[in-house]
């Protein structure tokens, strides 16, 4: 009951990103919000990896290499592409694209890794296709033959495959989730500060931008990431993974709650996004676990690694 219940309140958190995320943009550049993000966040992250895992940070940084790639990917082009696509496209549409990470991921896996899947992982892939169609066109297959998807659904197709890619070279990291999470929260403000000091990206001017900024850093970048690993020692991973499909519902009740509208597209694309990585879910080959620790951080907003948790 633990376990489930921080799992719920992870991907609460991080469902409040798309609707914070998105009314954040309006006053802030999308690599302002990326930088300070990171940057508030990387100092408690570090403080938290050396309370939770004890690492080794000399072993930890020896692979520094792959964890300035990972941040790159993971911390910076993914969270500069989430924002973006927020700029344009609404949060639930967003949330609902961003659900079909599992089945990119395993395309992704297939492709580079040679880790094909079986054939219900094939029904789960067409599921989440049809189901992100919808959600991209508003239910109108005709735009894709005029090529007509909006910047927003482009950036975001855009950030879920960077997304599934540095996932699939993460399950490669021999360190402890959430030290890799805060080594690369560092990697991405250290290496976005000089960006953020020529194109003058300082610190919300207006209270609004504030509070919203701190309530990013705060809850989807800290408290989502120690209530995900809590939740990982007491729960296996492909229990943690079909958690994840509470981001697009809880975008979903958040947006009503708002009172903004829902489409019909929007919840039949959900329905048939979600049925299609519970079964890729289920297509997965069990594993023996071998140990009580992730050797892989989580996603910020998104999905798990298939096989590393």
């Amino acid at each position: 009951m633990r376990a489930a219940f921080f799992l719920i309140l992870a991907t609460l958190f991080w469902a409040g990103n798309f609707v914070v995320g998105q009314a954040a943009v309006q006053s802030m550049a999308p690599l302002q919000l990326t930088f300070w993000r990171w940057t508030l966040a990387a100092l408690p992250l570090l403080f938290l990896a050396h309370m939770v895992d004890r690492p080794d940070w000399r072993a930890a940084l020896r692979h520094w290499r792959m964890l300035l790639l990972l941040s790159a990917l993971g911390m910076t082009a993914y969270t500069l592409l989430l924002y973006s696509a927020l700029q344009h496209t609404s949060a639930l549409n967003a949330s609902l694209v961003t659900s079909a990470n599992p089945v990119l991921i395993m395309v992704l896996a297939a492709v580079l890794l040679k880790d094909k899947p079986r054939p219900l992982g094939w029904i789960g892939l067409a599921l989440g296709l049809a189901g992100v169609l919808l959600v991209l066109t508003g239910g109108q297959l005709q735009r894709l033959l005029t090529f007509s998807l909006g910047a927003g659904e482009l950036l975001i197709l855009a950030a879920i495959t960077v997304w599934a890619l540095y996932t699939v070279l993460a399950r490669r990291v021999a360190v402890p989730a959430v030290t890799s999470t805060a080594l690369q929260a560092a990697m991405a403000a250290v290496a976005l500060a000089p960006v953020a000091a020529v194109t003058g990206a300082g610190f919300p001017s207006t209270q609004s931008g504030a509070w919203s900024l701190a309530f990013i850093a705060v809850f989807p970048s800290l408290g989502s990431y120690l209530l995900w690993n809590l939740a990982l020692k007491r729960t296996g991973a492909a229990n943690a993974g079909n958690y994840l499909n509470l981001i697009a519902v809880f975008t979903a009740i958040i947006t009503i709650l708002l009172g903004q509208p829902i489409t019909a597209a929007q919840v039949a694309g959900g329905v048939l996004v979600i049925s299609g990585v519970l079964l890729t879910g289920a297509a997965q080959r069990p594993q023996r676990p071998k140990s009580s620790k992730p050797t892989s951080s989580p996603p910020s907003e998104a999905l798990p690694r298939l096989r590393a948790r």
